[in-house]
């Protein structure tokens, strides 16, 4: 055993002359790539180059996962383009190290394994994946705004395939082991049992690495422009390359230097120092930490027990509680759904069906378990049983509280009672209860499988330890709980009531809704406010009434007159725009007035800090994540209270710095 901080080097007395190094930064339940461990890594490799091993096989020794990816807090305190450079120049020269190596190398993989841990492994000769759930593969650093600096860029595209490559450097998305080794990113996928003797084995075999076909070196090579102006024009149509500018320059840094970022000179849109000099890569760092804040709610405070539900009660099966029963279900939770009959439970099951086969991709097995955990309960005897009971049914304030008096009788004193409530106030309902204190709110957002974030609602009663709960059954789910207090509207919906009616108010005025809409997707937003009016329902803007037109304020007439005459909008097929298989059908945008995306956006920032001096949300780095999470607000602004049109200010007067580490970790992906 050698010695050193964050890595344990094991050799002596491996009986086929293997070294086996083991990842293990010291003070951390996950590795991640410091200046240090990289500095262990090199002299790792200089031992080994003097007194060569048979081979030599890469683990972690973290239960947690392979690698997490660079250390992001070293990259917040990088405060010119010179250090950037630096830090790529370190990782690439180490990882070209251990590719030169004259001895076979094997990255074993365990859990996840991102950005600098998979290249980490690509630089090794062969890679393992084990078949675990949690078990993951990306290069994520395009959500960063920066991008995969230590030979992803070269490496992958070599040993997939450029198109497959891109997807996964341009989306950032994740794959699992199976689809791993499908891809030829790993050699051999197998269980834990078997992985070290695996791992012995390919390392010793003397196994030709996998080269790619004809086709593909070709597209890697003479055709690579074919390929980069193809995935450029569908980049085109996601994202603007002044929002965000990672991807452009992937695709630049592949096609015209090699995967190498450190070629582009500094005059290239391209180059590292124009990727620095950017404000995207500083907000989207700063947009990972308030992820990475909200995902801490609901952790195991070390002082009650861990909550991890089994059995959840859900009531109403319309569309919000079908699909809240159908995440739970393939989460791996016990799930009764609960409606007046089997008949109104039936469609909820029916689409929970074709939500499983698009996660299962083709599992059948995985299919059937999760449609087994699935269960309709039309008499509500589930109740009695769950961990946890969720009430979606309609907006009607003696309904909720007929219901939770009812359940509250039957439920287990330590289950935890929540609402989905979207405009209700906790308090009113909990009066039905014996022990208002049990009551929290559980706000899901449509569609509940995409939208990442849920609020966590607190009433003037809520149990403190009701609510961690609730928070932690929401990461069970994988989603974000946001806390906020009960209050009309909460945080999403108070600051996009003010956004859609400023909109709305715009097309009254005359200005095409397509012209709207151009000039908010000009400005980062995902879809354009009326389109999301028509979206949501025209018939459920009106209803939401206070928070979309505020207090003392009418409603729109054309709005009124589109919902009188039945035109609710994508439902219907009619509302501001005729829907056709799912899709609005808009005429031409015309010219976008000036100022008009600013106009529309400052009721939601006022709204968002109102929020914030109510106590509505604990602070203004939880009112950016909540609205970014919540509505989809351009992530590359930061969130609306950092935001300013103006370079190097914040919509709250604060001046920036423009460094990379001026951005702070406010207390969390």
């Amino acid at each position: 055993m050698s010695d050193f901080k964050h890595l344990v080097l094991a050799r002596k007395g491996d009986r086929d002359g293997l070294a086996w190094l083991y990842l293990d930064r010291a003070g951390a339940s996950t590795n991640t790539l410091s200046r240090e461990l990289l500095d262990e890594l090199a002299t790792v490799f200089a031992q080994l180059e003097a007194d060569p091993p048979k081979g030599l096989v890469i683990a972690s020794a973290k239960p947690a996962g392979f690698v997490a990816g660079a250390d992001i807090e070293e990259f917040t305190r990088i405060d010119s383009a010179q250090g950037a450079r630096d830090l790529v120049q370190r990782g690439w020269e180490l990882f070209n190290w251990l590719t030169r190596l004259k001895f076979p190398t094997l990255a074993l993989v365990r859990g996840h394994c991102l950005g600098g841990g998979l290249e980490l492994a690509l630089a090794c000769r062969y890679r393992i994946v084990v078949d675990e759930p949690a078990t993951k593969l990306a290069l994520p650093e395009v959500m960063l705004g920066i991008v995969p600096g230590w030979g992803g860029m070269k490496r992958l595209p070599e040993l997939i395939g450029p198109a497959a490559a891109l997807d996964l450097m341009l989306t950032g998305k994740s794959v699992d082991a199976r689809r791993a080794k499908k891809l030829g990113l790993a050699d051999e996928c197998v269980p834990p049992r078997v992985m070290e003797n695996a791992a012995r084995l390919l390392v010793l075999s003397g196994q030709t690495p996998r080269a790619l076909p004809v086709m593909q070196k070709l597209l890697n090579g003479p055709l690579k422009a074919v390929v980069a102006n193809k995935a450029r024009q569908q980049v085109t149509t996601k994202a603007r390359r002044e929002h965000y500018p990672a991807p452009y320059a992937i695709l630049d840094i592949w096609q015209k230097y090699g995967g190498n970022a450190l070629a582009a000179p500094a005059d290239d849109p391209a180059s590292l120092d124009a990727i620095f000099r950017s404000p995207t890569a500083k907000n989207l760092v700063r947009v990972f930490f308030l992820q990475e804040r909200l995902k801490g709610f609901g952790k195991h405070d070390g002082k009650s027990g861990e909550f991890s539900p089994r059995h959840v009660h859900v009531v109403g099966a319309g569309v919000m509680g079908g699909d809240i029963a159908a995440l739970c279900a393939w989460a791996g939770m016990t799930v009764t759904l609960q409606d007046q009959s089997v008949e109104r439970i039936a469609p909820a099951v029916a689409r929970a069906a074709k939500f499983f086969e698009r996660k299962a991709r083709g599992d059948k097995r995985q299919v059937r378990f999760a449609l087994d955990r699935l269960i309709p309960d039309p008499a509500g005897n589930g109740a009695a049983r769950a961990d946890l009971v969720i009430e979606a049914i309609f907006e009607n304030l003696d309904a909720k509280r007929a219901l939770f008096a009812d359940v509250e009788r039957r439920a287990k004193p330590d289950a935890v009672l929540a609402t989905n409530t979207s405009s209700l106030r906790i308090e009113d309902i909990a009066t039905a209860l014996a022990d208002p204190r049990r009551l929290v709110g559980i706000h899901f957002f449509n569609p509940v499988a995409l939208m990442p974030l849920v609020e966590v609602v607190r009433g003037e009663g809520s149990d403190d330890e009701a609510l961690r709960r609730a928070a932690a059954f929401v990461r069970r789910l994988d989603k974000l709980p946001l806390p906020v207090k009960s209050a009309p509207g909460f945080l999403v919906n108070a600051v996009l009531g003010p956004y859609m009616l400023e909109a709305l108010r715009c097309v009254e005025e005359g200005i095409a809704p397509e012209t709207v809409d151009a000039a908010l997707l000009a400005f980062g937003m995902p879809m354009g406010p009326v389109e999301l009016v028509d979206t949501v329902g025209l018939d459920i803007a009106v209803a939401a009434g206070k928070a979309l037109a505020g207090a003392g304020a009418e409603p729109p007439r054309r709005l009124m007159e589109l919902v009188a005459a039945g035109n609710l909008g994508r439902k219907s097929g009619q509302g501001y725009y005729r829907w056709a298989d799912g899709k609005a059908h808009k005429g031409a945008a015309g010219t976008i007035p000036a100022g008009l995306a600013e106009r529309i956006v400052a009721p939601l920032v006022a709204a968002a800090r109102r929020c914030v001096e109510a106590g509505v949300v604990a602070d203004a780095d939880l009112a950016d994540a909540g609205v970014i999470f919540g509505t989809g607000f351009a992530p590359f602004t930061g969130g609306p209270l950092h935001y300013s049109p103006e370079s190097g200010k914040t919509l709250s007067g604060k001046a920036s710095d423009g460094r990379v580490g001026a951005i702070v970790h406010a207390g969390r992906a």
